[in-house]
């Protein structure tokens, strides 16, 4: 055991916590409110439980996010999902400002098993960096 301990917060991101565990070679961590109080532990089981999401949620949740996000119909975008890399395609119905497809992508990357996403919607879209 650590002293003090390596703690995180509900807020800390997956992407921090599970660096976090594995910088420390942990294999739970305690989760703790901002009085310190525990309020929970996280485990390795569950970080990874994230990523062992089907693709088929994956999509589906993606193209609900597409639906709220895009102005007018999104059918014109595709959404593909293999092993967690989600791939979108094609161009809205509605012209769509590429500040919007940007914001659509960042979305997307929040969705749970997401490990990849690569754009490819409309004229010039390229491959979207790991965020995280």
């Amino acid at each position: 055991m650590t002293s003090p301990a390596i703690t995180i917060h509900p807020d800390g991101t997956l992407a921090r916590t599970a660096r976090l565990m594995n910088a420390n070679h942990l294999r739970r961590l305690p989760v703790v409110d901002s009085d310190g109080k525990l309020i929970g532990i996280v485990s390795r089981r569950d970080l990874l439980s994230v990523f062992l999401r089907p693709d088929a949620e994956i999509a589906h949740q993606v193209r609900e996010i597409l639906a709220e996000v895009l102005p007018g119909e999104s059918t014109g975008v595709e959404v593909v999902v293999r092993n967690g890399v989600v791939k979108l395609t094609g161009s809205p119905e509605l012209s769509a400002d590429s500040d919007i497809i940007q914001v659509a992508v960042r979305l997307t990357w929040d969705v749970d098993g997401v490990v990849d996403v690569v754009n490819e919607v409309g004229p010039g879209a390229a491959s979207v960096a790991a965020a995280g």
